[in-house]
């Protein structure tokens, strides 16, 4: 914890001390109470090394305000997917420290000074169609901590694309790769480079590609191995799984470093 959050923590148990602040606010700001139906896990970090970010969908702009309140106060940080354009655009002018990623509906809010990005996930996508659900595992990935580089629009259809990118997204430690239609980039992918990949179909395509089934059943058959594959549409998900690969590795090095240095 910073020595700021620190500083504000203790001003605010002072004020519940002196009687100047109720105890439920003192709560809420601490990311251990919110308003009705909603319960945060501010201990999820710690218990499963991401914190609970906020999905958007469904929820009311003050709802998703709440709680991305309540989640930075205890952490300097927050993060909301799927929000809508009216709910981002509010909230972005509403919340000091909030960005609005337009494309992929992520709000990102950052009280204190983020940590520095370490590791290295590449994220593919096969063309510009996929870019929401691609860009909303950048997002996340990067929220998260981890380094990230983008390579879009190098799908099967000019395979050529991901052949030149390759030596630059070798070095990655995991690989996002977001494609619609029939899903074969994940299976080039998996065949040419050795990083673990983690396959995203999208519902980008035309009808026989019911909504991104295809590519679902596409991804799942693959042939090469070290591919998984999370839900349609899901980059949010295959963030999460490549940055505990990414942080994996950072962690193994960093002890290997200490263990040289002893």
């Amino acid at each position: 914890m910073s020595d700021r959050r620190s500083q504000e923590w203790r001003a605010l148990l002072e004020s519940v001390a002196a009687g100047r602040t109720p105890v439920e606010q003192a709560l809420l700001q601490l990311g251990l109470a919110g308003g009705p139906g909603l319960h945060l896990d501010p201990d999820r970090e710690a218990r499963c090394g991401v914190p609970e970010v906020v999905f958007g969908a469904g929820k009311t702009t003050e709802q998703i305000e709440e709680a991305l309140r309540a989640l930075s106060a205890r952490s300097g940080r927050g993060l909301a997917t799927r929000v809508d354009l009216a709910a981002g655009r509010a909230l972005a002018e509403r919340l000091p420290g909030a960005r609005w990623h337009e494309g992929p509906r992520c709000l990102v809010l950052q009280t204190e000074e983020p940590g520095e990005l370490r590791g290295h996930i590449a994220v593919l996508c096969a063309g510009t169609s996929d870019l929401p659900v691609a860009e909303e595992a950048c997002v996340t990935a990067e929220f998260l901590g981890s380094r990230v580089t983008r390579h879009f629009d190098v799908g099967v259809a000019g395979l050529h694309r991901l052949l030149e990118s390759q030596d630059e997204i070798r070095p990655a430690r995991a690989i996002v790769v977001v494609a619609g239609m029939e899903g074969a980039l994940p299976s080039v992918v998996g065949g040419l480079l050795p990083a673990p990949v983690v396959a995203v179909p999208t519902s980008v395509g035309y009808g026989a590609n019911l909504g991104g089934l295809t590519a679902l059943l596409g991804m799942l058959n693959s042939c090469a191995p070290g591919v998984s594959v999370v839900n349609i549409d899901n980059g949010f998900g295959a963030a999460v799984v490549a940055h505990k690969i990414d942080r994996a590795v950072t962690a193994q090095q960093d002890s290997s470093r200490a263990r040289e240095l002893s």
